[in-house]
């Protein structure tokens, strides 16, 4: 699996688990009192964070993205749903990438 096909699978699927924290885990623990709730969710999401995070640093240096895709990438994980639009850019992304000397 490449690195850009690898943080996209990352992306998404902490993308789910940051939606599942704030609609599912977080109504649980304030509106019907199950506090352990936000801590399985809030624990997973955590370790699903750090592991985008690395990532994210890993497609930074390999020079797969610039400086500027990887601030916009951290601050749509950061935002409900904007790891969605991040998939989107990268499915654009790699799309018109061209091949490069590097790729063989």
């Amino acid at each position: 699996m490449s690195e850009l096909n690898r943080f996209k699978l990352i992306n998404k699927i902490e993308g789910y688990s940051y939606l599942l924290l704030l609609f599912i885990a977080m109504p649980l623990k304030y509106i019907l009192g199950f506090p352990v709730a936000t801590k399985i969710f809030g624990s997973i999401h955590g370790i699903l964070f750090i592991l985008f995070c690395y990532q994210l640093y890993v497609i930074f240096s390999k020079s797969f993205i610039s400086k500027k895709e990887a601030t916009l990438y951290f601050i749509l994980s950061l935002i409900p749903f904007g790891s969605f639009y991040t998939d989107r850019l990268l499915r654009s992304k790699m799309r018109v990438e061209p091949i490069s000397i590097k790729d063989f």
